[in-house]
């Protein structure tokens, strides 16, 4: 679905959670007359069920699109072996193959971006802006982070990331 801009996507898990409480709720009004006389409330609050994660979609991609060029701007093309602890919180850009793609069914997918001299995760907290697949060429902009909160090692936060065509091919 398309919002403004940007092409916003709800999850499997949101619409999971929508068709079970539609069930519930159309089975819990026909055994009790109380929930059918809550029904003018009960459905709104379904269909928000839907509109919530949907602008939260929404609201998230337009913050990433915010801050894109300025992670342009900023950003150095690093290879995936050079970074390290040192570099946590500055901005990366890095060019590689898509070996791994995790959690895409929850828009909130984590990628295993290779390039000659190593792989790194690559974590985006929202949807990207293109179909991201395995094999895919890809730039990624984005800041490195530790993989937890305070320790692990270093992954990056992707702000963006986008096919490229391969360097010195025809398409």
């Amino acid at each position: 679905m398309k919002i403004g801009n940007f092409d916003v996507k709800i999850s499997i898990v949101a619409i999971a959670v929508f068709v079970f409480f539609t069930i519930f709720l159309l089975i819990a009004s026909v055994f009790s007359p109380v929930v059918r006389s809550q029904l003018i409330f009960l459905i709104p609050v379904l269909f928000m069920l839907l509109v919530i994660p949907v602008a939260l979609n929404h609201m998230s991609r337009s913050q990433y699109a915010g801050v894109e060029p300025i992670y342009e701007a900023e950003a150095k093309t690093v290879r995936v072996k050079l970074i390290n602890e040192n570099m946590i919180g500055k901005p990366v850009r890095i060019e590689g193959v898509v070996e791994r793609v995790y959690f895409q069914f929850l828009n909130r997918p984590q990628y295993l971006v290779a390039d000659r001299s190593g792989a790194i995760s690559v974590k985006m907290f929202t949807t990207p802006g293109e179909d991201i697949k395995v094999n895919d060429v890809v730039e990624v902009l984005g800041m490195v982070i530790h993989r937890y909160i305070i320790s692990g090692d270093p992954v990056i936060n992707c702000v963006a990331i986008r096919k490229i065509k391969p360097s010195g091919k025809n398409p």
